[in-house]
């Protein structure tokens, strides 16, 4: 994973409640292991119609979203079964960062697992920016480091992660990259344990 202390990019809200992980990526999708490639499936039954045409009301899909590197999503989402494979299609697509007023828990943590940063703001902060976002795209600084949310009307919104997850993700680090680094210690006490 690469690791980041700030991101700026441009935000495109969806606002709808109780997104399941099914809609993030349809179960027919779910057949790779490899986390690549499922980028052009996210949102696949909002994002085309019937016929394998773009549906062009999509949020997704109208010209002045695209390049969105954040998603601005409203209550719960993520919710339903735990597929890993809904972060990879968000990051696959180009998102750096989700956020909303809840996630689902475990949608929250295969998103840190794979380097997407989920953001819970204030209801009323999130509010304002699916407002912004039905007017236009819009761009958002976050700065994990400090943990802010920023845009350019003046909008600073706090936001709370664990230590241990904002390290991971300053450094790029995931779960065996982490083991890794204990690699002498780890060799040193089987060493001992064999004798």
């Amino acid at each position: 994973m690469t690791g980041f202390k700030k991101l700026d990019g441009k935000a495109v809200a969806l606002d709808r409640a109780n997104v399941d992980t099914d809609q993030i990526i349809p179960k027919q999708f779910l057949k790779r292991i490899e986390k690549t490639g499922f980028g052009r499936f996210l949102f696949f039954d909002w994002r085309y119609k019937a016929e394998g045409v773009l549906n062009e009301d999509f949020e997704l899909n109208k010209p002045e979203n695209q390049g969105a590197t954040f998603l601005i999503a409203n209550d719960n989402f993520g919710c339903g079964s735990s597929r890993e494979h809904a972060p990879w299609a968000l990051l696959d697509y180009g998102f750096k960062a989700v956020i909303a007023p809840s996630f689902a828990d475990i949608f929250k943590q295969n998103c840190l697992k794979n380097g997407i940063l989920p953001i819970v703001l204030k209801e009323e902060e999130v509010k304002y920016l699916l407002e912004r976002g039905k007017e236009k795209a819009f761009a958002l600084e976050i700065d994990l480091v400090e943990q802010t949310v920023k845009d350019e009307e003046g909008l600073t919104a706090t936001f709370p992660i664990s230590d241990y997850w904002k390290t991971m993700l300053v450094n790029g680090w995931d779960e065996i990259e982490i083991t890794l680094q204990l690699d002498e210690k780890i060799s040193a006490y089987e060493q001992k344990q064999s004798v």
